[in-house]
């Protein structure tokens, strides 16, 4: 393949999940170098991929998978790393002064392989929301000692960030950030009480991780892009609107300090998102359809239900106190998740599981450190998985 001297090489960090995979289809569209792969442990795939990218290494977080993945290249000159400490060795070593990571591990094992990026210098594409939500002010703040950059890959976060070309941060009134509503708009509380895996994991737009779907249908997910949206523009939380666009038309738009509404539109495809944070300040030939505006006829918006979707104005409320309770938040919620998934927890129970453990961990509004915030994410895990068990032990 011709690579493509133009645009940066990539790392693809979480290569076998959904934004992985679109990213290899958006670096081989464009020409780049795929630099390194890595996942958790989906040995068979991640071994497809590093053969035939010819990648120079690849990563599993699990390390058993590690042990495996290296038995299998054994016939190859790919290094195989280890562990979640590995990813961070992996992502740092100088391959490509101008490559680019993307990161697209899901939850908060995300946020050490972010830090370590920008440690290493190196230009951030970030799909990890939690590397955000959880310690935002760390990582912007190391993003600008570094001098490096941090280009999201949200569809909603990108969109801002194309808009805010018109006009800048400093002059931006107000980010209206869109949300398909999820597979449940409209429903009531009791309605949702019967909810099945099944049906959460039925978006009405986006093709998605398990984790990520569930957290969309519960409007967690929104939550946690206005987080991301105060650390990423330097915004406060008031300054954010959500708006439910069911067409997914609209990625997101800035209102500016002269009442002009600037919005990005495509069809919904993550690959333009992952696509713009590899060649920006570029854009390249399009990798996914045109948009037919006729053909969608008319464009709704609508204000979330925030008395039954009652985690996005608790994410809102956790970035406006700060310090680790976000990171309390996203811990309660991964934990819930979990056990929704595995069956072990009701859907609304989600909703009770995360507002109870933040309630109970008060004192994670004071925080010092990165050490500060990992220890309550700990304790947040802790705390929930207890009150799944008592939720359980009582059903």
């Amino acid at each position: 393949m011709q690579t493509n001297d133009f645009y940066p090489s990539v790392s693809i960090l979480g290569s076998t999940g959904s934004v992985g995979e679109q990213a290899i289809d958006v670096a081989l569209r464009n020409g780049l170098r795929v630099n390194c792969i890595s996942a958790n442990r989906n040995i068979d795939r991640v071994e497809v991929q590093a053969r035939s990218l010819g990648v120079r290494a690849c990563a599993m977080a699990d390390r058993s998978a590690a042990k495996e993945l290296q038995l299998r290249l054994a016939d190859t000159d790919i290094k195989v790393y280890a562990g979640i400490e590995g990813i961070c060795e992996m992502v740092a070593q100088p391959y490509d002064d101008a490559e680019t990571i993307v990161n697209s591990i899901i939850g908060e094992a995300g946020l050490r392989p972010t830090v370590a990026t920008l440690q290493a210098g190196k230009k951030l594409a970030l799909a990890n929301k939690e590397s955000l939500v959880c310690a935002g002010e760390f990582v912007m703040k190391l993003a600008e000692a570094k001098k490096t950059e941090i280009l999201p890959v949200d569809s909603e976060h990108s969109a801002i960030f194309q808009c805010l070309r018109s006009g800048g941060k400093e002059r931006i009134k107000k980010i209206l950030l869109t949300a398909s509503g999820g597979p449940f708009y409209g429903m009531a509380r009791e309605q949702l009480s019967e909810i099945t895996v099944e049906r959460a994991l039925a978006h009405p737009t986006w093709n998605m991780g398990a984790k990520i779907t569930v957290d969309s249908a519960t409007l967690m997910n929104k939550g946690f892009e206005v987080i991301e949206a105060v650390h990423l523009f330097g915004v406060k939380p008031e300054q954010i609107e959500v708006l439910v666009h069911r067409e997914s038309i609209m990625h997101s738009a800035i209102e500016y300090i002269d009442n002009s509404i600037i919005a990005q539109m495509s069809v919904p495809d993550m690959r333009l998102c992952v696509q713009y944070a590899l060649t920006h300040p570029e854009r390249a030939s399009a990798v996914i359809p045109s948009l037919d505006l006729t053909a969608i006829g008319k464009l709704t918006f609508a204000k979330p239900d925030t008395d039954v979707f009652v985690l996005l104005p608790l994410a809102i409320e956790a970035i406006r106190i700060g310090g680790a309770v976000p990171a309390v938040l996203n811990a309660a919620n991964e934990v819930a998740v979990s056990a929704f998934l595995d069956h072990k927890l009701d859907f609304v129970g989600i909703f009770d599981i995360v507002e109870q453990t933040v309630e109970a961990l008060p004192d994670a509004a004071k925080i010092y450190s990165m050490e500060d915030i990992f220890a309550f994410d700990g304790a947040a895990r802790s705390l929930a998985n207890e009150f799944v068990a008592k939720r359980r032990a009582l059903s």
